[in-house]
């Protein structure tokens, strides 16, 4: 007899972002599943447990029912709950960092009530590896560890996140593993011919380039964003002599406040010489499987990073939010610099010496690559527990 197929709920997933990072998560989760799905020899499909989307989706497979959701069905029985009740296991991602009130209140908010409705379902919450925090209202402290406390599994992706939680009074499990678009699959590129200038990938912010959301410095910087673009990209360019790519991550005409792509270009416009827009990518593995060509990158947007670690490039992270050095400082590569605290001329002068001293950088990449493959196997482990518990025997 053929075994019933598993749903797997895939909470604040998205099939079709603008925000490629938030698909690499999407897109590594289903190949982190399918993988253990095969090896306990059980069909598999998934339904994103997120908002209704416009954009063309990335990911298509007959499996995968796209979000669907609305604000109002948060709160309908025939909404939220219903799509709920039809998974077997809920894996919670957060889109990676929105565990968290730094994005506003209102956004906390409809996350922690379709965790609740999860819950009320009655259905295994898997709080998937993300950033958990920083909580700066005590009723958002109070909501969210009441919902953890009720959580099948709890992941971080940084010991930054366990310790803030124990900070916080929570004693339950904590498991750190890393980020699951260490997975993300991707083309690795073909070899080179020897010879000429080093490729430098740069990641420009379109949100920082505005000063956030509300164009009022809302990640408080401490630092010029802008201008320091600037000057890094003319340097590589007009100093070091490189091939610079510019490469959006978050690619959105219908929110220019978060675009890489219009503030690329017009850096480029403004720069001039030898620098390369890449495409408009369509899909998070397009993405990754360009910046795997590059020989030294840096970017503001994390997953653009992680797309660098993951594929063998060299990478400064270029960080806005305790998020980044979470992550790679808890694998041991400590090469992020921080845009809150450190200044403008600091911040460049450690960009250059870490481009000049990148075969070191790499050696540490590599290391530090398969101590976050090793953690991540953890959550695998948890997952496959979980799935083969579904539809097993009582006291089987």
């Amino acid at each position: 007899m053929t075994a019933r197929p598993l749903t797997i709920g895939l909470m604040w997933h998205s099939v079709a972002s603008d925000n490629l990072g938030v698909g690499a998560l999407t897109v590594s989760q289903i190949a982190i599943v399918e993988e253990v799905a095969a090896r306990i020899g059980r069909p598999v499909r998934f339904i994103i447990l997120g908002w209704q989307e416009t954009s063309a989706p990335y990911v298509t497979a007959a499996n995968v029912q796209p979000g669907r959701l609305r604000t109002r069905d948060l709160v309908r029985p025939s909404g939220f709950l219903a799509e709920a009740r039809r998974c077997d296991i809920v894996l919670d991602i957060g889109a990676g960092d929105s565990f968290s009130d730094i994005y506003g209140g209102k956004r906390f908010l409809k996350y922690m009530t379709a965790k609740g409705t999860v819950l009320a379902a009655g259905k295994p919450l898997i709080v998937s590896p993300q950033t958990i925090g920083p909580f700066k209202k005590a009723w958002v402290r109070r909501l969210a560890l009441a919902t953890l406390r009720r959580s099948a599994a709890v992941f971080t992706r940084d010991e930054m996140s366990i310790a803030f939680l124990r900070s916080l009074g929570f004693t339950g499990e904590i498991r750190q593993a890393s980020d699951v678009a260490l997975r993300l699959p991707y083309t690795p590129p073909a070899p080179r011919t020897a010879g000429g200038p080093p490729r430098v990938g740069i990641n420009v912010s379109g949100l920082l380039m505005n000063g956030g959301y509300t164009r009022a410095n809302m990640f408080g910087l401490a630092l010029d964003y802008p201008g320091l673009m600037r000057r890094v990209i003319s340097r590589f360019v007009h100093e070091e002599g490189c091939e610079v790519h510019l490469v959006p991550h978050v690619i959105s005409d219908s929110m220019p406040v978060e675009d890489d792509w219009r503030a690329s270009e017009a850096l480029r416009q403004e720069i001039g010489g030898q620098i390369v827009l890449a495409p408009r990518f369509h899909t998070p593995s397009e993405a990754k499987s360009y910046i795997a060509g590059l020989d030294f990158f840096m970017g503001a947007r994390m997953h653009a990073c992680i797309a660098a670690f993951s594929s063998g490039v060299p990478v400064v992270p270029i960080a806005y939010s305790r998020k980044f050095a979470g992550l790679f400082d808890a694998l041991g590569y400590r090469y992020t610099v921080d845009c809150t605290k450190e200044t403008e001329a600091a911040i460049e002068e450690q960009i250059f010496a870490h481009f000049r001293n990148r075969a070191a950088l790499e050696r540490d990449r590599a290391a530090a690559l398969t101590l976050g493959l090793e953690r991540l196997a953890v959550y695998e482990a948890e997952l496959e527990r979980q799935m083969r518990a579904v539809g097993a025997p009582a006291g089987g």
